[in-house]
């Protein structure tokens, strides 16, 4: 096994984590003013999209890193049937559901019920679609919208903390279906889908707009939380949550519903971009309050 790899298994994952954690929320300027202009200088962040330009304005480093962005930086796609990109990163994968299983790389699958932690709620996406988006340190870090639609559930998967680079894709089984995660099950116009945010190494902090911060505390066990009394409908576009730091997206949708472009591995993509077309409302819509079959 390659060393990079290995390591993987032997770092302490939830320990490293929680020192970075830490640290990006620092406020000593002279720590995390150095670590904003090493960021930006790095991977040539362009700061005149930022609703605040000026790094040294930011508080700590990860109120920088998950800075907004002005109104006219980032777009939705005109077709209003257009299925949007979450996530400013590269396409990992993406492509038709086979029988249940996801292609995470050349090789290597995973199953939409291992990811969901659920068999029942897997089930309408057996021969359904996916995309998975990449963030890396460069990327706008907020998740929006790919459908409109009403949060019916949450479910924190507990788990390991792996790297989401594309070495620990290509190397490690099952991998997104082992991180910890963060399952936003929704339903809209077009039938149900799911947003999964996927901890990652150093990177697994994770924020919503309904509730804050969600990741850490890291769970010991599957935490459900339902939301079919508060009817949170959030449209398309709109900011869904954050990573604070980096990782993964996973957009799950049902057969039938929609049309993904061609979309290639590590095609850059932005927040609004579009990523497919729906094709055909569910039978019962559930932006009504119905259930969707």
């Amino acid at each position: 096994m390659r060393l990079d790899l290995l390591l993987q298994y032997l770092l302490p994952h939830r320990a490293l984590s929680r020192l970075v954690y830490w640290a990006t929320r620092w406020t000593w300027r002279p720590w995390k003013d150095a670590l904003i202009a090493l960021v930006i200088r790095r991977y040539r962040i362009d700061m005149r999209q930022a609703v605040q330009p000026d790094p040294r304005a930011y508080p700590h480093f990860n109120a920088f890193f998950t800075r907004a962005l002005r109104a006219d930086a980032r777009r939705p796609d005109l077709d209003p049937l257009a299925l949007l990109s979450p996530a400013d990163g590269r396409i990992s994968q993406a492509g038709r559901i086979e029988a249940g299983r996801i292609l995470q790389a050349k090789g290597q699958t995973y199953t939409a019920a291992e990811l969901l932690a659920d068999e029942a709620a897997a089930a309408p996406y057996r021969d359904g679609h996916f995309v998975t988006v990449y963030l890396s340190p460069r990327d706008y870090h907020r998740v929006h919208m790919p459908l409109t639609g009403i949060l019916r559930e949450t479910v924190h998967v507990p788990g390991r903390l792996f790297s989401v680079a594309p070495f620990a894709v290509e190397g490690i089984p099952r991998l997104f279906a082992r991180n910890e995660r963060l399952v936003c099950h929704f339903e809209g116009e077009y039938g149900p889908f799911a947003v999964v945010l996927v901890g990652a190494l150093l990177v697994s902090s994770v924020s919503t707009v309904w509730d804050g911060q969600v990741i850490p505390p890291y769970a010991s066990r599957i935490l459900r939380r339902g939301f079919r009394d508060r009817e949170i409908r959030l449209e398309r576009f709109a900011e869904l949550g954050r990573f604070n730091m980096g990782s993964t997206v996973i957009v799950l949708l049902p057969e039938g519903r929609v049309a993904l472009d061609a979309l290639s591995p590590e095609q850059e993509i932005l927040v609004g971009n579009r990523l497919g077309r729906c094709l055909a409302p569910a039978p019962a819509g559930k932006l009504n309050g119905t259930p969707a079959a």
